[in-house]
């Protein structure tokens, strides 16, 4: 059997450990993009490789959380900005969701309490987690900063699971105080739904017997990696719940191999084995803003983008061959250039390739831009591709003075060392 474990509105509840006071009370955790990078003055930047994702960011600034929260979403104009990563329970009754604005949040529960996100906490918290579950699970996959998945074939018998995951969730909840909900199945992947199905602080047991009873009803979009474009596509076709798209099986699969692989995985007739460890594949940072019209300013923002992104490239001893820059402006236009490279990265290189993306992303001039992001990936342990031979004694010198200064920002911050371009406004 395969297990999920999920942790309840992880971030409210790593607040509530610091903050007892909290519990029962309709509490928030807000989210802005971290823009103070752009400022001279930026300092104490951390970088995250293991558990980025949705609302975790890559890059952030550690800091605790103040006392009065609300400030920290507050313009000079005293407009609140920024959205929710997650909210308590005793916040959704209001009808409170992740993703909302905090303002239109505030309007729905004028009592709700905003707390503002501490990364450090977080990261510290699922640490030891994932260490406490390695003692009690053979197997062990982080799949994010708040979930996880077990494996207990042979570890634990079948008439025994239920007893075990309930036992377990007390345990985390004694040693860490972390309520978690838990489910299991056959596959992972009822395994997740198990869970949904579990929360708040619960746990479900789904058997063979049961597969049909507890999956035929639940709607498409419930299970995991059944996006809008599938919705859509199902729903067109009239299928509403897990137990229409089993029916029909020679309409999904028609759909080519990701909806047959999907069918499949509904029907419980694949699995994927636990992964203890994951290799990442590309690595990007991006940032919001308000509208920003002067070109020299974007290039400035390019810039440091660039800095952080080659700090955490060289972090992880990789070689892109695939680099991405994309552009949002004002009334939804984007832009985007893409390239493909294979040569010796050092950080001079990589930021003049950087400002060369935006330089040809950048179609519509006239427009504001409020969001830059950069992507790498398809790296050379990846992938087959060689390096060119073509100035590669240049770019080795180039490469062992970008080691230079990433040792000096390793022993004395990100931000030690800086392009005279970002310090100009």
């Amino acid at each position: 059997m395969k297990i999920h474990i999920d942790i309840d509105c992880f971030f409210v509840s790593a607040t509530r450990i610091l903050h007892p006071e909290l519990e029962h009370k309709p509490v928030a955790i807000g989210g802005r993009s971290d823009t103070k990078i752009f400022t001279p003055s930026a300092k104490n930047q951390t970088v995250n490789f293991q558990n980025a994702g949705s609302f975790v960011p890559t890059f952030y600034k550690a800091y605790e959380t103040k006392d009065d929260d609300i400030a920290a979403f507050r313009d000079a104009d005293g407009k609140i900005r920024g959205i929710l990563t997650t909210s308590s329970y005793e916040a959704r009754a209001y009808g409170i969701k992740t993703a909302m604005s905090i303002s239109q949040a505030l309007q729905l529960c004028p009592q709700l309490i905003i707390k503002a996100p501490n990364m450090s906490l977080y990261q510290k918290l699922s640490h030891e987690l994932h260490d406490f579950l390695s003692l009690k699970i053979p197997l062990i996959e982080q799949a994010s900063i708040d979930e996880f998945y077990g494996d207990v074939t042979g570890w634990v018998k079948d008439e025994d699971i239920p007893q075990f995951i309930d036992n377990l969730r007390h345990e985390i909840k004694n040693s860490l105080k972390l309520p978690v909900s838990i489910g299991a199945a056959p596959t992972r992947y009822i395994a997740k739904l198990a869970t949904g199905y579990a929360k708040p602080f619960g746990c479900k047991t789904i058997y063979d017997w049961e597969f049909d009873t507890f999956v035929n009803p639940i709607k498409v979009e419930n299970f995991a990696g059944i996006g809008k474009s599938m919705q859509e596509k199902l729903h067109n076709a009239h299928i509403h719940t897990l137990g229409e798209l089993r029916k029909r099986r020679g309409t999904i699969e028609s759909w080519g191999p990701y909806a047959k692989t999907l069918y499949k995985r509904v029907n419980g007739e694949i699995d994927a084995p636990i992964q203890t460890q994951h290799k990442r594949k590309s690595i990007g940072i991006s940032r919001t803003f308000d509208p920003i019209f002067q070109r020299s300013e974007l290039k400035r923002r390019v810039h440091i983008l660039a800095r952080h992104l080659s700090f955490a490239i060289y972090k992880l001893k990789v070689i892109p061959t695939h680099y991405h820059l994309g552009i949002h402006y004002e009334m939804q236009h984007k832009s985007h250039q893409n390239i493909s490279l294979c040569e010796l990265l050092s950080e001079q290189k990589f930021d003049a390739l950087c400002i060369q993306l935006f330089n040809t992303a950048d179609i519509h001039p006239r427009l504001h831009v409020i969001r830059l992001s950069i992507q790498c990936g398809n790296f050379t342990r990846d992938s087959k591709k060689e390096l060119s031979l073509i100035g590669f004694h240049e770019m080795q010198n180039m490469q062992r003075l970008t080691q230079h200064t990433q040792h000096l920002r390793q022993k004395y911050g990100l931000d030690t060392l800086k392009f005279a371009s970002e310090l100009i406004k």
